[in-house]
């Protein structure tokens, strides 16, 4: 039996015994990789309705038809197992996709063969035309492979600069910014390892051509910690040190700061970044005020930031259990909760499941069950959570929702691209899609009863997000919580005005440390 393989990365390739094919066929190379990409059956419909949209069901599935045997006599020899109602590769087929490549490579920690695996974006310059459909599914696809190049990326700058192969580390950073020019977290990854590497000239220049984009794209200068590098007499404090635990098969990424008696463990929402949210100045102003009342945990989730992107979204079950892996590794011994927005069910479970472990549960915007029922009128019916999902997917990589997020921010250019990078970064469009439908299930009502840890309960009169309705509905099935309402429209706890949030957190750490 022949070998096939199918490169995907950039314009579709197929070559059977190492030998290119040539198949001139536009729906046929889209249905091999799509075919490819299901690791199994396909159902004949499905297929017909991705490449003929237009075409009622007969049409399509006689077209289908056709197109499957043009395509078995191009590559020479039968490659396709059906049946009435489906198709597949043949499991006889020896088949190889560059892309599963890629993937594996990343599960492995296999990050440079990934990065050389990955030649360019996936199908990219290739459409079948008038198939819309499978235009979107390509889209979010390549979005899914090109974070899982983004996080490759950064864990090689980090490893080959600990391990002193500054060079190394620079030619991965250059293409990291080649990916987001007006990242500042990948400019100073770019930036810090050619210092490292003793080529201030070099740095130099590319701090400069940093600054001119982002003046020209942003109109905005860089940021201090980004000038601190060129002049470290000025440096601000350190951001701190990402580190990785493995927990459950994945590698979890997690960050320390400071020191106290008592410990804040951090969890911003339903998406995350730890470099990145050192980026933006109010974030980093939040995380800096709240090392003054104990040490700072951040860690990103799997699936989402730094941590090993997963084939599943993370459920609370599986987030509580993460917590726990983390502050494990960090040796962490009494613990302040901090779970904002949907971060909080999660850590309502956490602290149902070890209450010994937590000192005091503080929950910000937070809501106890993820859409509409008759007994809960607080959040969005079903249909209108999946229109707002779809509308968030769509736009992925824009600034989306930060009208409704942030409305203190929403005019401002820097922190728009600040946020339009961090969704990148943090996450793709379908990834982002499943994180969004777990939560969308998500109910933890029966838990709030039995917390025993000290309840914080913060919320916003105008939030946009998340009305106040439910952070009263939290407050009120948890014994002996306390809720504090507090002015402005913000959702994202470090916009606006920070004070009144800090003030009600120094207040309540200050308790735990009686």
């Amino acid at each position: 039996m022949t070998a096939f393989s199918l490169a995907a990365f950039g314009f579709p390739e197929v070559h059977a015994d190492g030998r290119p094919v040539k198949l001139a066929l536009r729906k046929g190379l889209a249905l091999l990789v799509y075919l490819g990409e299901a690791k199994g059956a396909v159902a004949r419909d499905v297929m017909a309705t991705q490449l003929w949209p237009e075409a009622d069901r007969e049409t399509g599935l006689a077209r289908l038809r056709r197109l499957l045997h043009r395509i078995e006599l191009a590559l020479g020899e039968p490659v396709f197992e059906t049946d009435r109602t489906s198709m597949r590769w043949s499991p006889a087929v020896e088949l190889t996709l560059d892309t599963h490549l890629f993937e594996s490579a990343c599960d492995r920690g296999a990050f440079e063969e990934a990065c050389q695996i990955y030649r360019s974006d996936f199908l990219a310059g290739f459409s079948p035309e008038d198939a819309p459909e499978f235009d979107d599914w390509a889209f979010f696809r390549r979005e899914a492979l090109r974070g899982r190049l983004v996080h490759a990326l950064e864990r090689l700058v980090q490893d080959k600069n600990a391990a002193g192969d500054h060079v190394a580390a620079i030619t991965h950073a250059r293409r990291l910014v080649e990916l987001d020019p007006l990242s500042e977290v990948y400019g100073r990854h770019l930036i810090r390892s050619l210092l490292l590497s003793g080529d201030r000239s070099a740095a130099e220049r590319h701090h400069a051509a940093l600054t001119q984009r982002l003046r020209d794209e942003l109109d905005v200068a860089p940021e201090a910690e980004t000038e601190a590098l060129m002049s470290p007499a000025a440096a601000p404090p350190a951001v701190p040190t990402t580190r990785y635990v493995k927990g459950s098969g994945v590698h979890l990424a997690y960050q320390t700061y400071g020191s106290g008696s008592l410990d804040i463990l951090v969890m911003p929402g339903f998406v995350s970044h730890l470099e990145r949210a050192w980026e933006h100045p109010a974030s980093r102003k939040f995380l800096a005020s709240l090392m003054k009342l104990g040490r700072l945990i951040v860690f990103d989730r799997r699936g989402i930031g730094l941590s090993d992107r997963v084939g599943s979204a993370p459920d609370i079950d599986v987030t509580a259990e993460d917590i726990g892996t983390v502050l494990q590794a960090a040796e962490s011994r009494r613990v302040v909760l901090f779970g904002a927005s949907e971060c909080g069910p999660a850590c309502v479970k956490f602290a149902v499941d070890e209450p010994r472990r937590v000192a005091g549960l503080i929950l910000f915007g937070a809501l106890a069950k993820g859409c509409w029922a008759e007994d809960y009128p607080h959040a969005l019916r079903a249909r209108q959570y999946d229109a707002w999902s779809k509308h968030l997917v769509t736009q992925w990589g824009g600034p989306v929702g930060i009208e409704a997020f942030a409305p203190s921010l929403a005019e401002d250019p820097q922190a728009r691209a600040w946020w339009a990078g961090l969704l990148r970064a943090a996450s793709s469009p379908g990834g982002i899609s499943a994180v969004l439908g777990a939560f969308r299930d998500a109910d933890v009502r029966h838990l709030l009863p039995q917390i025993t840890a000290p309840t914080l309960v913060l919320h916003r009169r105008g939030d946009k997000a998340v009305r106040i309705a439910a952070g009263r509905d939290v407050a009120s099935r948890i014994p002996g919580a306390r809720f504090v309402e507090l002015d402005g429209d913000d959702h994202w706890f470090f916009a606006g005005d920070q004070q009144p949030v800090l003030e009600a957190i120094g207040r309540f750490t200050e308790e735990m440390k009686r």
